[in-house]
């Protein structure tokens, strides 16, 4: 399994003399292929972008991510660029949703020749599940974020395997899942200081 959350889970559900044969494989990420690099790419140029502080989530769009957070805080920060990079069930509702909020840019998958660029266009990426998802669920993007040298905000359940990682890196914030307005505080934090996130995103990619 792929956390000590996934084992306790399963281990529950076995016999007592079946459980030592639960063990745990973390996710892992390549960091030769996945690498950090300038926050001005190309990508930022065809998606519209100038030199706005960018925060992303990429990956799939779907009905278990609470995507709902992000157009939240877009509302509250207008100067800052927020980028719906990927695909999935949940992208046409909140494409509508999104329609008034000139700041909210879609992004389509691109090639995985050109992950490491994605990844890069963003100052902060959002890690985003619903609440009760934390223990069943652990999102392999957050391992690619922090292989690119970028600082991470979390909405997810408390002490689960991402928000330990998170945490035992210093590399970004984590808050309750499913809460806008914490989930703007953290933002509020972050985005003040340009240098401590950069320092965040050297943490994570040292980790």
């Amino acid at each position: 399994v792929l956390s000590d959350d996934l084992r306790d889970n399963v281990v529950a559900k076995l016999p007592l003399a079946q459980a030592s044969k639960v063990v745990v494989i973390p996710n892992f990420v390549d960091t030769e292929v996945i690498r950090p690099l300038d926050r001005m790419t190309k990508y930022r140029d065809e998606l519209g972008i100038d030199d706005r502080l960018v925060v992303m989530y990429a990956g799939n769009v779907g009905f278990s991510q609470s995507l709902n957070l992000l157009l939240d805080a877009a509302r509250e920060f207008p100067d800052v660029a927020f980028v719906v990079n990927g695909s999935g069930a949940a992208r046409s509702t909140l494409e509508t949703e999104a329609k008034k909020l000139t700041n909210v840019i879609f992004g389509d998958y691109q090639p995985i020749e050109r992950l490491s660029e994605v990844l890069a266009t963003a100052d902060i990426h959002a890690v985003l599940l619903k609440r009760g998802l934390g223990k069943v669920s652990v999102p392999s993007k957050t391992y690619s974020v922090m292989a690119a040298g970028r600082a991470v905000v979390a909405a997810i359940d408390p002490g689960t395997e991402v928000t330990r990682l998170i945490d035992g890196a210093k590399c970004g914030c984590t808050v309750p899942p499913d809460d806008s307005v914490a989930l703007i505080e953290a933002l509020r934090t972050m985005l003040a200081d340009f240098s401590e996130i950069r320092q965040m995103g050297e943490r994570a990619r040292q980790f």
